[in-house]
Parts: C-alpha cells; sequence; structure tokens
C-alpha cells in the first residue's frame, strides 16, 4: 500500500503557533521532507520529536521529487515542511505534490501558519476576495509590468517584499496602481510584529523618516477603485481617547503613529498643540527602527 504525503504549516515566528496535529504527524512520519534541515532539526528540538530529515528546496526540487515519489509509491509516510508557513505557498512543494497526485497517492494538508492570510486578516482591508502574488520582480522594470497585469484584478492584493526594495516597491504601486489604501505587516508573530496601515503616500512617508526597516514584509494593497479614506478624528482627540482607557501617552502616540502610518514625533506635534500641553507629555518621542 502506498504512503501518505503529508503538507505540514509550521510556524512563521512564535513556535506556539505549530499545531499539536502537526506535531504529531511530524513524530509518526518515517521522513521529513523541509527546505532547511538545520531550521527544521532545531524546531523538533524545540518539541522534542526526533525524526529523519531530508532536504527538499528549489535547486533539487525536480530530481528530489522523483526519489520521494518512489519512497511513498513504496509505502513510506512522509511529511513536507518549509522553513516557516504553508509548503507550496512561495515555498517548494508543487512538482512533488503534482507527481503525488497524478499518482494517486493520498495527500493530506495539515494546516497551520500563513502569512499572507495573517497579514491580510489583520490589515484592515477587505478580505473577501483576495489575489497572492508572491515577490515581485526584482528589476523596475519587470516589477512595473507585473503590477500592470495585476491593475484591473477586482480583488485585495497580497504580496512578499524585501526590506531593501520596499520603498521602490511602494513607489512602483503608486505609479501602476495609483494612490491606493495599502497595510504593510512586518515580522508577524515575531518579537518586533508591526503594521503600518494607510495610503501609499503615507506609508512611504512614514518609512522615509525613520532608519531601513528590517525583517520579512508582507504588503497588503486594497483592490482598484476602492475610496482612500483619511481618518476624520483629530490625531489629538484619538491620543485622549486611548489615555482615558488607560494606555499611557507615549503608548498612545505609538499606536495612533502605527494606525495612521505617521511618525511619533508627527503624532506628538499634532496631539499637543492648541493650546495646553498634555500632562507629562516629556520631549518628543525618538524614531524606533
Amino acid at each position: 500500500m502506498a504512503g501518505v504525503l503529508y503538507l505540514v504549516a509550521t510556524p512563521i515566528g512564535n513556535l506556539e503557533d505549530i499545531t499539536l496535529r502537526a506535531l504529531r504527524v511530524l513524530g509518526e512520519v518515517d521522513l521529513v521532507a523541509c527546505e532547511d534541515t538545520r531550521r527544521t532539526s532545531q524546531l523538533l528540538a524545540h518539541f522534542g520529536i526526533r525524526a529523519r530529515l531530508i532536504s527538499y528546496h528549489e535547486h533539487n526540487e525536480a530530481a528530489r521529487s522523483r526519489e520521494l515519489l518512489e519512497r511513498l509509491a513504496a509505502g513510506a509516510n512522509i511529511a513536507l515542511a518549509s522553513d516557516a508557513g504553508t509548503p507550496l505557498v512561495s515555498d517548494p512543494g508543487f512538482r512533488l505534490v503534482e507527481l503525488a497526485s497524478k499518482a494517486g497517492i493520498r495527500i493530506v494538508p495539515v494546516p497551520g501558519p500563513s502569512a499572507p492570510l495573517a497579514a491580510l486578516a489583520a490589515s484592515g482591508l477587505a478580505t473577501d476576495a483576495f489575489y497572492f502574488a508572491g515577490f515581485l520582480p526584482a528589476r523596475r522594470s519587470q516589477r512595473r509590468k507585473a503590477l500592470e497585469k495585476l491593475r484591473d484584478i477586482p480583488a485585495t492584493l497580497i504580496f512578499f517584499e524585501a526590506p531593501h526594495r520596499i520603498t521602490e516597491t511602494l513607489e512602483d504601486i503608486e505609479a501602476v496602481l495609483g494612490e491606493r489604501r495599502v497595510a504593510l505587516a512586518r515580522e508577524i508573530t515575531k518579537l518586533h510584529e508591526e503594521f503600518l496601515r494607510g495610503s501609499v503616500v503615507e506609508i512611504r512617508k512614514s518609512l522615509a523618516e525613520r532608519p531601513p526597516i528590517k525583517g520579512e514584509i508582507t504588503l497588503i494593497v486594497a483592490r482598484g477603485g476602492e475610496t482612500v479614506e483619511v481618518p476624520q478624528t483629530p490625531l489629538r482627540q484619538e491620543v485622549e481617547a486611548l489615555v482615558e482607557a488607560g494606555m499611557s501617552r507615549m503608548e498612545a502616540i505609538k499606536q495612533v503613529a502605527r494606525c495612521r502610518g505617521l511618525s511619533k514625533r508627527e503624532v506628538y506635534k499634532e496631539a499637543t498643540v492648541k493650546g495646553t500641553r498634555p500632562r507629562k507629555a516629556g520631549p518628543p518621542p525618538a524614531e524606533a527602527s
């Protein structure tokens, strides 16, 4: 009898996000195929799991897929795991799944963490229809051509992007797609998780006023035709409301800055005008990376 191919989602940052089912499957299969055996070894060791590992990445995917298919046909149960997130989502695995499907091998998804869905859910943008485009081309000319093909898709767009290219990508989005609402999610589920929400111009301005950002980025772009709404509540009023709710003034300023896609210094300035200075406001907050 042929074995089973499990597609196991692994944490994108916080190890507590792994599911009980994923831990059981990883501990029971005959073999775990993974992008980086060292990284997966660390994950398994953290949970006290011993397993046989074999590398499966973009450079050996063609040959390794045939090898793994033979093992599946011979009765081995195999788990396919990415370095982080759900296999096949901008990660290797399609060739193996395609071959296994054609061969009649049972394929079982073990769902879990997914950066695109996590970012979309917290973006504040429409979730009823979305299009995941993965990484855009690195070259500007090719990137703009790719964006032109996506311009008229009636859905929220989701991209992965490298931190050193994010500013150029936002410029291209504005040039090709127009002034849309966006949400930039950085280091999702990790210690320095951050969301910037606002128009393309607002996010670009916010990034220009701080040191270059680091970490993994997921970019959510509103569908075409949606109005770019500017919050109507004055910044000072929004800060005061958070303070009255029990938040410290500096934390309130930081939160409003994140939600508006503004710098903390800009929010501080606006929140302390019109007559009276807030109690114990202190000096303007320093910009954080």
